[in-house]
């Protein structure tokens, strides 16, 4: 990334305290995230992770947000993640369980090759230009109609001033609640979070990074934007 640079080693473990009898060491990749936007430090961690396979990886970011897409990625390929505070920072660990094949990054399948998926993606909390009163009862209005769609809704992605349908006092965030328990996937846009100071508000949904929208747009049979 422009105007940062990313530090990389491979280094064993800090066995400074002792290690509990009879584990083996294992050598820990370091990745060095701090001061980069959403979402380079989930971008850097899958290029790194595709080109060293590392058993064991300790990613530093410096803010929540990329904390929890940090977390959330290393999860998503099935190694088991810790975070621990450290000064400003935090330190994202990743270890792939004993015993498991490499960690590949794989694309989603479809379980029903005829399934239809339909991901909508709201970057506003009121709909239209105009009169705002009318804009934000004719958004309410509409996310409560899009149970219509059926199992066809795929993904909801909140953006730019859409994260606030998501935080704690909005008209809206029961029925988004309801979403969620049907099984709806809704993700919620973390450095629009971080950008309000919301992200301790949201209420629903899962703090996400621009990876997961444009690998969600590629995979989606149609991307409606609000």
């Amino acid at each position: 990334m422009i105007g940062h640079s990313t530090h990389l080693t491979n280094m064993p473990i800090d066995h400074s305290t002792k290690p509990e009898e009879g584990k083996e060491s294992q050598m820990t990749t370091e990745l060095d995230c701090r001061g980069l936007a959403c979402p380079a430090p989930v971008l850097q961690t899958k290029e790194l992770i595709e080109r060293e396979h590392p058993e064991m990886i300790k990613v530093m970011v410096d803010n929540e947000a990329a904390r929890q897409n940090v977390s959330r990625f290393l999860g998503s390929l099935g190694f088991e993640v810790s975070s621990v505070r450290e000064g400003n920072d935090f330190g994202v660990t990743g270890e792939k369980p004993k015993g498991t094949a490499s960690c590949e990054i794989g694309v989603e399948e479809k379980a029903d090759p005829e399934e239809k998926r339909i991901m909508v993606m709201i970057a506003t909390d009121r709909m239209g230009y105009g009169d705002d009163e009318l804009g934000r009862n004719l958004m309410v209005n509409f996310i409560k109609t899009l149970k219509e769609m059926g199992e066809e809704l795929w993904r909801l992605i909140f953006v730019n001033n859409g994260v606030k349908l998501t935080i704690e006092g909005s008209e809206v965030l029961p029925v988004l609640k309801e979403y969620e328990e049907a099984g709806l996937h809704i993700l919620v846009c973390g450095t629009c979070l971080t950008y309000f100071d919301l992200l301790d508000k949201k209420q629903v949904g899962e703090t996400t990074n621009m990876l997961d929208i444009v690998t969600a747009m590629q995979l989606a049979d149609k991307v409606i934007n609000i």
